[in-house]
């Protein structure tokens, strides 16, 4: 873990794209971003002697902003939707992807090293989640259960037009109501805590690159640190390759890293390789 902890630190450098329009785009006007995207795949097989099964595998996601400039003032907001099933064979759909994340970011520009900010973020599943490790499923997940929300205030620091990273001090608080494991304190045993809050640390950096004529990378960082757990970082470190085939068809390579003891003391990894459809709604 301190490994990671060390390679994600080192990785404390970031960007919002929306940064570098500022001196350009309109003020005093709230400026909508949509985009929304089908990803597919699809094997049918019939009378097949070399062996395997049907499969059909699919993914919708979303990624809408809605903006609004002011000098010295900047409001972001960003929300993330996807939701996405596999079927094999016989067996019954499975649910591989599954989120909605939600950021709102105000930012004053007050002409020094760094600008203050205040953020506000909501994260939880769309539908659902299963454990499908064993012989049955195990609901794991569903909306709102467990559910998060956290509030910062700190600093942000633009590095560069491609990187941008902010510090600040973070309230977090986990809501549950069937799966109180995220948020039960294992030390009072006689209570089961359906609330959890915690203050600490929060650094978030993003980073926007264009690697090649037609190829883009994505990437974000979130740390967490509890003040009474500061050897223990929460970790969200979510990349995304995009090659643009056409004005409609792009090929995305996503690889989703978090470390989270309250889910399990585990690295968790989510590596996906897409083909799809985007279409830009605003």
């Amino acid at each position: 873990m301190k490994k990671i902890l060390l390679i994600t630190l080192v990785f404390t450098i970031s960007v919002f794209a929306e940064d570098t329009k500022k001196d350009s785009i309109a003020q005093k006007t709230w400026l909508p971003i949509g985009v929304a995207g089908l990803n597919i795949s699809q094997i049918a097989l019939d009378n097949w002697t070399q062996g395997g099964e049907d499969a059909l595998a699919f993914t919708l996601y979303g990624n809408f902003g809605l903006d609004y400039f002011d000098k010295p003032w900047s409001f972001t907001n960003k929300l993330k939707l996807a939701f996405g099933k596999t079927k094999l064979g016989s067996e019954d759909y499975k649910t591989t992807d599954n989120e909605i994340f939600l950021e709102d970011l105000l930012t004053y520009s007050a002409g020094w090293f760094a600008d203050p900010y205040f953020a506000n973020t909501f994260r939880t599943v769309l539908a659902n989640g299963y454990d499908y490790s064993g012989d049955s499923p195990i609901q794991t997940a569903a909306f709102f259960d467990p559910g998060y929300l956290m509030q910062s205030i700190g600093m942000a620091y633009k590095i560069s037009d491609n990187f941008t990273t902010r510090l600040g001090f973070g309230f977090q608080e986990t809501f549950t109501s069937k799966f109180t494991g995220y948020s039960d304190d294992v030390e009072t045993l006689d209570e089961v805590e359906k609330f959890k809050f915690e203050t600490g640390i929060e650094s978030v950096t993003s980073a926007n690159f264009k690697l090649d004529d037609n190829l883009f990378y994505t990437g974000e960082l979130r740390l967490f640190s509890a003040f009474n757990e500061l050897d223990v970082w929460d970790v969200r470190f979510d990349n995304i390759i995009t090659a643009q085939i056409s004005k409609l068809v792009n090929v995305n390579f996503n690889v989703l890293l978090i470390y989270d003891e309250d889910q399990i003391k585990k690295t968790q990894m989510k590596e996906a390789l897409q083909i799809g459809i985007a279409y830009a709604l605003f």
